[in-house]
């Protein structure tokens, strides 16, 4: 089921991830475009993966599997780049340290819920979140080759603070959900 064309879409994310973060080291504003559109092309496939899966009924454990888990590399790759050249700095780490925890708490919690046979579908809210933390991620890495009468990485700091709060509320609902079966698991 690997060669469905929402499993390649996935995987594809996944496999832009080196070439992306390799060209936050070109010279000059090559540093912010290429990487930029990379990572937009890999939003566009997060979109359509789901999409192609639900419209042709090719969904798969697989992708349900690969989907989440591309998400989360692909934005915790970012991140971490980010913060190595000083796009992401001082109290900017703040956000970037929560969603990067609530993200690996949130990955555990899935496993251990999915022992139990307990679903843990994605709320509209977490949908939110992803997408703010992918339009701060777009205004960091584009930032520095944007004019400087618009201040792009001002933007995706405060994105990333929005993205930074929504992930703390997302994460906060899931662990509530998991800790009521955890509880309940224990009587």
């Amino acid at each position: 089921m690997l060669s469905s064309l929402p499993n390649m879409l996935t995987l594809s994310r996944i496999v832009v991830i080196p070439l992306l973060l390799a060209s936050l080291y070109l010279p000059g504003n090559l540093a912010s475009w290429v990487p930029l559109t990379l990572f937009i092309a890999a939003g566009i496939t997060d979109f359509f993966d789901g999409y192609f899966a639900r419209r042709y009924q090719q969904t798969s454990n697989l992708g349900r599997f690969m989907d989440p888990v591309a998400d989360k590399v692909l934005v915790a790759s970012v991140l971490l780049f980010l913060v190595a050249l000083g796009r992401i700095e001082g109290w900017q780490l703040i956000p970037a340290v929560i969603i990067l925890c609530r993200e690996i708490m949130v990955s555990g919690l899935r496993e251990y819920l999915a022992e139990l046979r307990v679903g843990m579908p994605v709320s509209k809210l977490a949908k939110w979140k992803t997408a703010m933390q992918i339009f701060a991620l777009c205004f960091l890495l584009g930032g520095p080759a944007v004019a400087n009468d618009f201040d792009a990485m001002l933007v995706g700091q405060v994105l990333l603070w929005l993205a930074g709060s929504l992930t703390v509320w997302t994460g906060y609902d899931y662990l509530r959900l998991g800790l009521k079966h955890m509880v309940e698991d224990n009587r």
